[in-house]
């Protein structure tokens, strides 16, 4: 079985987290792609969606499933997003396509975050992906300069703009061995929107594709 193939295993039998009448967080990359064709078999099933960035509302909407607003959502039931590295405490490093914000507010603003990745996803210690944060362009400098301070690598995402006009600096050079620790230290740096550390708000379920199928971990 292929890695992409895995990807589709796991984005599938997150489907039996869906039901009737929600609406559901969605998130952004190639695995959430996958589970976007998976959501267009019951479209009309469900009340709608909520995108977690701009691609992924255009392929929404592109199987024609509807698209609808945080603030006029609500709370929402259930989130499914993939992820770039994860612990087995589910603990994550999310953000490689640049979309880490918007997926920590919809991941927040939902009762439910099911997780799904290939199986080279999970990991003992994060830090071998490199970690994603969102910056105000103009503090670039000064938060490289604490990113050092705290022993990481930073290196600007050359020629990549967020969604909502900031840069990503992606940090080399770490081993998370305290996930929420580091999280807050990152967040607390002024400049920074976000972290991809989702520990504060880990995956409360984890389904990884393998090559004999789906692998469910809570």
């Amino acid at each position: 079985m292929t890695q992409d193939e895995m990807k589709i295993a796991a984005a599938e039998a997150a489907m039996k987290y869906v039901e009737p009448g929600m609406i559901v967080g969605v998130g952004t990359g190639s695995t959430a792609n996958h589970f976007i064709d998976a959501l267009a078999t019951m479209k009309h099933d469900i009340e709608g969606t909520v995108a977690s960035s701009i691609a992924t509302e255009e392929r929404l909407k592109s199987h024609g499933i509807r698209v609808m607003e945080l603030n006029n959502a609500g709370q929402l039931s259930i989130y499914i997003d993939g992820a770039d590295e994860s612990d087995h405490h589910l603990n994550l490093i999310k953000g490689g396509g640049g979309a880490l914000t918007r997926e920590k507010i919809v991941a927040g603003a939902s009762d439910k975050f099911i997780c799904i990745a290939d199986d080279t996803k999970l990991v003992d210690v994060m830090g071998k992906f490199p970690l994603p944060v969102e910056v105000i362009p103009m503090a670039q400098s000064f938060v490289a300069r604490e990113i050092v301070k705290m022993g990481g690598i930073p290196i600007l995402r050359e020629g990549f703009t967020t969604d909502n006009g900031n840069i990503i600096i992606d940090v080399k050079g770490l081993e998370i061995l305290e996930p929420v620790k580091m999280e807050d230290e990152f967040n607390k740096i002024a400049g920074v929107v976000t972290v991809g550390l989702f520990a504060r708000r880990p995956a409360d379920v984890l389904i990884l594709g393998t090559a004999k199928g789906a692998k469910v971990l809570t």
